[in-house]
């Protein structure tokens, strides 16, 4: 029970992301753009690869020709259900690689806007435009690396008869939710100097509110125009995730009430009495 809670709360993170990332309209519209145009040459991709899955894998099982009916047909439209849906699961880690490395302006202005109204960062790390950029293509290239492997988790569990599809969507879901959570988490964690390892075990600290969190974006980016919509929020999202596991205000400061990030005021030492006569 306290792991659906901690699921469900991690979740709720990507709403929180939703509700502080759209109070700037005009920024979470300029966040779409990226996702936009890389999502749709995704969406482009997947489309040719279904329309012609059944003669890919026809190419590649030959030695089915000489089995007898209805074998070969049923080998092979299982293999064309599992590559498919392993591209499927390629796509949304692949989609958020390369959004996030294309899109970084744009959603650095978002994530900071929305960290500047809980507080800020005590303490920035600001790296060099040289550092953000090679970190940038590095974080890229390792997700992209989780994603191929996703793919692969995919494809393989998809060829269980019976349960092979849904088990094959169940195992992609498990590793792209956490690669997912990692990567949406970067910038803040940056900011805050914290490695990729430091990112991973700060994360690894709350495995099941990490994991809630990753898994409702990956959700989200599997329906139609979900990626685009969610993109913004899920870097509100991932920032509201770092700035939680560490103990930090997740809520705006009120005026009276001081930010979580700053040290409480010292109170003054109590008078002495002075010594009696």
């Amino acid at each position: 029970m306290h792991r659906i809670r901690a699921l469900l709360h991690g979740m709720s993170l990507l709403a929180a992301g939703f509700r502080i990332g759209w109070r700037d309209p005009r920024l979470a519209i300029l966040g779409m753009v990226p996702p936009l145009v890389v999502g749709a040459a995704l969406v482009v991709g997947l489309v040719i690869l279904g329309v012609n899955a059944v003669a890919i894998v026809e190419a590649l099982t030959p030695f089915a020709d000489g089995w007898d009916d209805p074998w070969p047909t049923l080998l092979r439209i299982a293999l064309a259900i599992a590559l498919v849906a392993g591209a499927g699961a390629i796509g949304v880690l692949l989609f958020a690689a390369i959004t996030l490395l294309v899109g970084a302006p744009f959603y650095e202005r978002i994530w900071r806007a929305a960290e500047e109204q809980l507080g800020g960062v005590r303490d920035e790390v600001e790296p060099s435009v040289w550092q953000s950029i090679v970190k940038g293509v590095d974080d890229g290239l390792r997700l992209a690396g989780v994603a191929i492997l996703t793919g692969l988790v995919v494809v393989v569990l998809g060829l269980v008869p019976v349960v092979g599809p849904l088990a094959g969507w169940i195992g992609g879901a498990l590793v792209g939710s956490r690669a997912l959570a990692i990567e949406l988490a970067s910038m803040p964690a940056d900011a805050r100097g914290l490695s990729l390892d430091e990112r991973r075990r700060l994360l690894d600290g709350a495995p099941d509110v990490a994991r809630g969190f990753g898994l409702a974006v990956y959700l989200l980016f599997l329906v139609p125009g979900g990626a685009v919509l969610a993109t913004p929020a899920a870097t509100v999202g991932g920032m509201l995730l770092v700035r939680e596991l560490r103990g930090e205000r997740t809520e705006p400061p009120t005026p009276h009430d001081p930010g979580a990030d700053e040290a409480p005021p010292v109170p003054p030492a109590p008078s002495t009495p002075p010594p009696l006569a």
